[in-house]
């Protein structure tokens, strides 16, 4: 949340200081999560999301709209010149982050100090906090070069500048997630968009722009 170059994320980083709208609202549902943790002795986990995609997302998000305007032969809006980095996560791979805490039943830090607080845990309620995404962070130009090559097109890019309250890279901590879940996401950039693809030329309603999309079976979310 902090403007930096590089800005990895460990849960025990504070977060006191959001740059955008967004972020402040995620920081004030775990702040929430903690107080009714404290008040009622429900425990609470929160888990952090680096970047989702994949199949049955928001048409709104970047995936869907690249996807949308190259097969239509429409330019697609690269921000930052396409020179930032993001975790991108498969949504297979939060899923399973998403199962295996379940069984992580989170309780008090009985080392948790006040004068050095960690935001991940709590010394007065049963509260964690874990991120979830891929330790490898992949550049939008190469994000959009492997979706190109899934498509078998090329996309005319319109280069434009970093977001206001953007950073230009974010990398996933999944060190925590790994030590007391053990669990780490694994589907690469190359697998989780091929297999996005080809759900989305599965779907007719989703891609009326492409004469080449498979009116075969369809694929689910899972590979196999």
């Amino acid at each position: 949340m902090a403007r930096t170059r590089r800005c990895r994320s460990p849960e025990h980083q504070g977060t006191e200081h959001p740059l955008t709208l967004y972020a402040a609202t995620k920081k004030a549902n775990e702040l929430m999560a903690h107080s009714y943790a404290h008040l009622y002795g429900t425990p609470c986990t929160g888990l952090r999301f680096f970047t989702v995609y994949g199949p049955w997302g928001r048409p709104d998000m970047a995936l869907f709209l690249f996807t949308k305007a190259i097969l239509a032969g429409e330019p697609i809006k690269v921000f930052n010149h396409g020179h930032h980095k993001r975790s991108f996560t498969y949504v297979d791979d939060i899923v399973e982050g998403v199962i295996r805490t379940l069984d992580q039943v989170p309780g008090k830090n009985p080392n948790w100090q006040g004068a050095a607080p960690d935001p991940a845990t709590s010394g007065v309620a049963p509260y964690r906090i874990y991120n979830i995404g891929n330790e490898q962070p992949v550049e939008l130009l190469r994000y959009i070069e492997v979706l190109e090559q899934s498509l078998g097109r090329k996309a005319t890019m319109a280069l434009l500048p970093l977001q206001a309250g953007d950073v230009p890279d974010t990398e996933a901590d999944v060190s925590e997630l790994i030590a007391q879940v053990g669990y780490r996401p694994v589907v690469s950039v190359e697998d989780g968009v091929a297999h996005f693809v080809r759900w989305y030329r599965d779907y007719p309603h989703t891609a009326p722009h492409d004469p080449s999309r498979s009116l075969g079976a369809t694929h689910g979310s899972r590979f196999s």
